[in-house]
């Protein structure tokens, strides 16, 4: 029992000694946590409570392929898609600078383009009432294909008797198979847009491009959008921005 009660009785320096020590080590954690601390900041950030937490902008970009697109169509391109300005919808984007159109799927891929044929007269307005005028008394400089977004509607032309994609129906300005006169038809082949001004405010497109790809998409809903020639951007479309992300648009 002696013996016995000898082994288990600790002796007081050595439990002091020991006491020490771990008070030692606690210390010696405590500030090399410190210093750590110091040199490498926490990886986690405490929010204040029911703070929302903070969420990064995703942008959707537009895709045009390899197809060459001027600065302003891959600016508006770019908007419509980030923006969701289509509303879920195809959408079509006219140059009027280029006398060219773009095709896009509602996701902003580029479905085909084509050349187009456009108001005589330069300009981004139209004139108040030639919708109303008979064609003989539309006068040269009203003339004009009107820029803005247009929700196009698929009609008939009481003027040809056929089938077209109505831009702005009450100022008889419609997207429709190109006129078959020689002088229409020689300029929409050439390259060059400078040749492409001729129509009363109409959009002349090539009959493929109308029938096979412009036509179906607007029977199932269509956006279009002129890009202006002589506003701004931000005038003709009010709630337009450029789109703060890397843009994957072909370059001229």
């Amino acid at each position: 029992m002696g013996f016995f009660f000898a082994m288990t009785q600790q002796d007081p320096a050595t439990a002091g000694d020991r006491s020490e020590f771990a008070d030692s080590v606690r210390r010696g954690v405590l500030i090399g946590a410190a210093a750590l601390l110091l040199v490498i900041p926490p990886a986690i950030y405490y929010a204040p409570r029911n703070a929302p937490h903070p969420v990064q902008r995703v942008h959707h970009v537009a895709d045009l392929g390899d197809e060459p697109a001027s600065g302003d169509v891959r600016r508006v391109a770019a908007w419509i898609t980030d923006s969701g300005d289509n509303a879920a919808k195809s959408f079509a984007i006219l140059d009027k600078k280029d006398a060219k159109v773009f095709l896009f799927d509602p996701d902003g891929h580029l479905r085909a383009t084509a050349p187009a044929l456009l108001g005589a007269a330069h300009g981004d307005d139209t004139f108040p009432g030639v919708g109303d005028k008979p064609i003989k008394d539309v006068l040269p400089e009203e003339k004009t294909t009107p820029a803005g977004r247009f929700v196009a509607e698929v009609g008939e032309s009481s003027t040809r008797g056929e089938d077209v994609v109505w831009v702005d129906y009450s100022a008889a300005v419609s997207m429709h198979r190109i006129i078959k006169v020689p002088e229409r038809l020689k300029a929409i082949a050439t390259p060059t847009p400078q040749d492409n001004r001729m129509s009363f405010g109409c959009i002349n497109l090539p009959d493929a491009f109308y029938e096979q790809s412009l036509r179906p998409a607007a029977d199932r809903g269509l956006v279009v959008y002129v890009i202006p020639e002589v506003h701004p951007l931000k005038q003709v479309f009010a709630s337009f921005y450029d789109v703060a992300a890397p843009l994957k648009l072909a370059q001229h």
